[in-house]
């Protein structure tokens, strides 16, 4: 499964954003708009889990169309309450797609998904291959 992310490192703003980002993972914290996902094998199926903290499931959309699994959301966050002065505004709005290419092996009508406490579990299981049929090959001997 693979995903692409492009930056663009000709935009002043974008190396002052790049250097704050730095700052940030030197502290532990993630400024990615990009949630982060762990995908992992069983013998049964793939296991793609995307850390979502702070969304709704119905927040969320998950789609397959030809061979790729795709998950994405478009976010506005709340609007202050009068009387409060925002001094910082990280939370305004998030949008975010995610594309990964699924092996030829997944069942596509069988995918599910799970969300909970902010992690949404998406089960991609995999089609029983046909076992290699054994067949005995009868040597005669020649007189």
């Amino acid at each position: 499964m693979k995903y692409y992310v492009t930056y663009n490192h000709q935009n002043p703003a974008s190396n002052f954003e790049s250097l704050f980002n730095d700052i940030w993972s030197d502290w532990g914290v993630s400024s990615s708009k990009i949630p982060p996902v762990d995908i992992y094998e069983t013998d049964a199926a793939y296991v793609l889990e995307a850390e979502l903290a702070g969304y709704k499931k119905d927040e969320v959309q998950v789609n397959v169309d030809k061979h790729v699994l795709r998950l994405s959301s478009t976010k506005k966050s709340e609007k202050t309450a009068d009387g409060k002065k925002a001094l910082v505004r990280e939370r305004y709005y998030k949008e975010f797609e995610r594309a990964f290419s699924l092996p030829e092996d997944v069942e596509e009508e069988k995918i599910e998904g799970e969300f909970t406490d902010g992690v949404l579990s998406v089960t991609l299981p995999k089609k029983e291959l046909a076992l290699p049929k054994k067949i005995e090959v009868k040597i005669r001997e020649n007189q």
